[in-house]
Protein backbone atom coordinates (compact mmCIF):
# COMPACT_ATOMS: atom_id res chain seq x y z
CA UNK A 1 0.00 0.00 0.00
CA UNK A 2 1.44 3.42 -0.90
CA UNK A 3 2.16 6.19 1.58
CA UNK A 4 1.09 9.81 1.16
CA UNK A 5 2.04 13.01 2.96
CA UNK A 6 -0.76 15.35 4.03
CA UNK A 7 -0.29 18.96 5.11
CA UNK A 8 -2.55 20.82 7.50
CA UNK A 9 -2.40 24.61 7.08
CA UNK A 10 -3.99 25.23 10.49
CA UNK A 11 -1.07 23.72 12.44
CA UNK A 12 1.57 23.47 9.66
CA UNK A 13 2.02 19.75 10.33
CA UNK A 14 2.79 17.09 7.73
CA UNK A 15 1.60 13.56 8.46
CA UNK A 16 2.50 10.44 6.50
CA UNK A 17 -0.46 8.12 5.92
CA UNK A 18 -0.64 4.71 4.30
CA UNK A 19 -3.79 3.99 2.30
CA UNK A 20 -4.99 2.61 -1.02
CA UNK A 21 -4.66 4.64 -4.20
CA UNK A 22 -8.44 4.83 -4.58
CA UNK A 23 -8.92 6.42 -1.16
CA UNK A 24 -9.00 10.20 -0.71
CA UNK A 25 -8.51 11.98 2.60
CA UNK A 26 -9.69 15.58 2.79
CA UNK A 27 -9.84 16.53 6.48
CA UNK A 28 -7.46 16.63 9.42
CA UNK A 29 -9.70 14.20 11.33
CA UNK A 30 -9.49 11.60 8.54
CA UNK A 31 -5.71 11.94 8.31
CA UNK A 32 -5.21 11.64 12.08
CA UNK A 33 -7.54 8.65 12.34
CA UNK A 34 -5.77 6.84 9.48
CA UNK A 35 -2.28 7.66 10.83
CA UNK A 36 -3.20 6.94 14.44
CA UNK A 37 -2.07 10.34 15.71
CA UNK A 38 -3.71 12.83 18.08
CA UNK A 39 -5.60 15.67 16.39
CA UNK A 40 -4.56 18.16 19.05
CA UNK A 41 -6.65 21.34 19.12
CA UNK A 42 -7.29 21.46 15.35
CA UNK A 43 -10.95 20.77 14.46
CA UNK A 44 -11.57 17.44 12.71
CA UNK A 45 -13.18 19.10 9.69
CA UNK A 46 -10.11 21.26 8.89
CA UNK A 47 -9.11 20.72 5.26
CA UNK A 48 -5.76 19.14 4.37
CA UNK A 49 -3.87 18.88 1.11
CA UNK A 50 -1.98 15.89 -0.17
CA UNK A 51 1.61 16.77 -1.00
CA UNK A 52 3.35 15.69 -4.16
CA UNK A 53 6.13 13.26 -3.41
CA UNK A 54 9.25 12.59 -5.43
CA UNK A 55 8.41 8.96 -5.97
CA UNK A 56 10.98 6.25 -6.36
CA UNK A 57 13.69 5.87 -8.89
CA UNK A 58 15.65 2.90 -10.16
CA UNK A 59 19.30 3.03 -11.09
CA UNK A 60 19.93 1.65 -14.56
CA UNK A 61 22.55 -0.78 -13.19
CA UNK A 62 19.85 -2.36 -11.05
CA UNK A 63 17.86 -3.38 -14.12
CA UNK A 64 20.59 -5.79 -15.25
CA UNK A 65 19.48 -5.41 -18.84
CA UNK A 66 21.54 -7.86 -20.95
CA UNK A 67 20.93 -5.91 -24.17
CA UNK A 68 23.04 -2.85 -25.00
CA UNK A 69 21.14 0.39 -25.55
CA UNK A 70 21.96 0.29 -29.26
CA UNK A 71 21.91 -2.66 -31.67
CA UNK A 72 25.66 -2.70 -32.42
CA UNK A 73 26.76 -2.23 -28.84
CA UNK A 74 29.11 0.49 -30.00
CA UNK A 75 26.90 3.55 -29.91
CA UNK A 76 29.59 5.47 -28.06
CA UNK A 77 32.84 5.15 -30.03
CA UNK A 78 34.80 7.15 -27.47
CA UNK A 79 34.10 4.52 -24.83
CA UNK A 80 32.41 6.98 -22.47
CA UNK A 81 29.22 4.92 -22.17
CA UNK A 82 31.04 1.64 -21.53
CA UNK A 83 29.18 -0.27 -24.23
CA UNK A 84 32.03 -0.73 -26.70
Amino acid sequence: MPTYDYHCVANNQVVEVRHSMSETLTTWGEVCAKAGVDMGTVPANTPVSRLISGGQFIRSQALRNPEPSCASGSCCPSGMCGLN
